[in-house]
């Protein structure tokens, strides 16, 4: 498998690429596989996270906090309507780096659970 079936991941950057493929350099061809599958479940894609902060603005603040599994941040955006909208103008200026850190936290949580890392 080449860094292709990475680079089919939607919304995937350069950096998340190159971080992928040094993190299964040492896997063989069927667990490298396997880190993909399980890893593309996991794996939270930047426009979602985006369009969900952005819903804060109309709709409900937080969601995207509630999906990258930081569930007291969203709910403190819930009550607070995202910090008076404050927190959720920033998280939409950021919502690439938020997303890249849930990302690189769940690349290394699936090469735990497979064992090899």
């Amino acid at each position: 498998m080449n860094n292709f079936h990475f680079a089919m991941l939607p919304g995937i950057d350069h950096e998340e690429i190159i971080w992928l493929e040094e993190l299964t350099k040492k896997y063989d061809e069927e667990t490298r596989q396997k880190f993909l599958v399980i890893y593309q479940g996991r794996r939270k894609d930047p426009q979602t996270i985006l369009i969900t902060c952005l819903l804060g603005f109309v709709a409900v603040a937080g969601i995207h906090r509630f999906l990258m599994d930081q569930i007291l941040m969203g709910v403190l955006y819930l009550f607070t309507g995202g910090f008076c909208f404050v927190g959720t103008i920033i998280d939409a200026m950021n919502y690439r780096k938020l997303t890249w850190e849930y990302n690189k936290q769940a690349s290394m949580d699936v090469a735990a659970m497979i064992g090899l890392r």
